[in-house]
């Protein structure tokens, strides 16, 4: 995993993914080619076949009026990235897919809690596949690119965030499967998350499915998919969204810009804060103690009443 500029001004980075006897996949990301005018922009490869544009861009001035963090993400599927030409008079794309909404909540999730919090300025995310292997799956490379198109755009992001899908598969957790390895797999689900002090890996989203053939595959004798094999995943994939995380961090070491001067607005003062706390802390303790989930919320409404009207006095 090391930085090479390959042309004047243009860098990439490398993670390689070994998956013991279902091979290797490499995941590329080379920025300084395309979409230069945005503020960060990455081109991701999977194996130099399915080849994603993730390109950031930020407001000049913050939203002061909106009460939450404006951070849009967009994904745009191409036809020409199957080797196919819309066939409408108009020739025109169609609406997002399923599978490219989805692919957005799967970048926004982690991506929004790595901003700072109380930024208003406009955020927008945009992901578009130019090239699609019909065997490989974009959505955990999107996580990726997304992440790594923000972490140089210069802004107060605290990533970079590594995504990875894992299939249990004969036994063995297996990143980034082909469509055609996911048929015998048993389990599969899409992590993320990223590298803290310390060098762990802080999970920050997981998504978990069975697959058409699991049913059959478990009255064969497959591991069923415990709690236990579930943690073994998660466990499985921190290597994996560490070495993605490394490959980006060197990329933006290399070609980052500096982090801007965005104002924040937080949802509360810092006195305000400190007194509400005070006041509230221990009553909210015990009250969240309460095993039954009706008691507890109506102990936990009279609380905030309770601190309102100390508060208005």
């Amino acid at each position: 995993m090391s930085v090479a500029e390959i042309d004047e001004g243009v860098f990439e980075a490398t993670a390689t993914i070994d998956n013991g006897s279902f091979g290797t996949r490499t995941i590329r990301f080379e920025t300084g080619r395309l979409a230069q005018q945005a503020a960060g922009s990455v081109v991701a490869y999977l194996d130099e076949e399915t080849m994603l544009l993730s390109a950031t861009t930020a407001g000049k001035s913050p939203k002061e009026h909106f009460d939450f963090f404006p951070l849009t993400v967009d994904v745009e599927e191409r036809m020409y990235a199957a080797g196919r030409i819309p066939g409408s008079f108009f020739r025109r794309e169609g609406r997002p897919s399923t599978d490219a909404i989805l692919t957005c909540r799967l970048i926004d999730r982690p991506l929004r809690p790595s901003f700072i919090d109380g930024l208003r300025n406009e955020i927008q995310v945009v992901v578009t596949v130019l090239s699609l292997d019909p065997n490989d799956l974009y959505d955990v490379l999107a996580i990726n690119a997304a992440s790594a198109s923000t972490q140089l755009a210069g802004l107060p992001f605290s990533g970079p965030v590594g995504g990875v899908r894992v299939a249990l598969i004969r036994g063995q957790w297996v990143a980034f499967p082909t469509v055609e390895q996911l048929e015998e797999a048993v389990f599969d689900m899409v992590v993320a998350g990223r590298v803290v002090h310390g060098g762990d890996v802080a999970i920050m989203m997981v998504e978990a499915e069975a697959t058409e053939n699991s049913w059959n595959l478990i009255k064969a004798g497959a591991t069923k998919p415990s709690e236990d094999v579930v943690a073994e995943g998660l466990e499985a994939a921190k290597p994996f969204i560490a070495r993605l995380c490394k490959a980006q961090s060197d990329l933006a070491a290399r070609a980052a810009k500096p982090t801007g001067d965005y104002p924040v607005f937080p949802a509360y003062a810092d006195d305000v804060h400190q007194v509400v706390s005070g006041t509230a802390t221990p009553e909210l303790s015990a009250a969240l103690a309460i095993s039954g989930k009706q008691e507890r919320d109506e102990r936990i409404d009279e609380i905030k009443a309770s601190v309102l009207e100390s508060l208005a006095e």
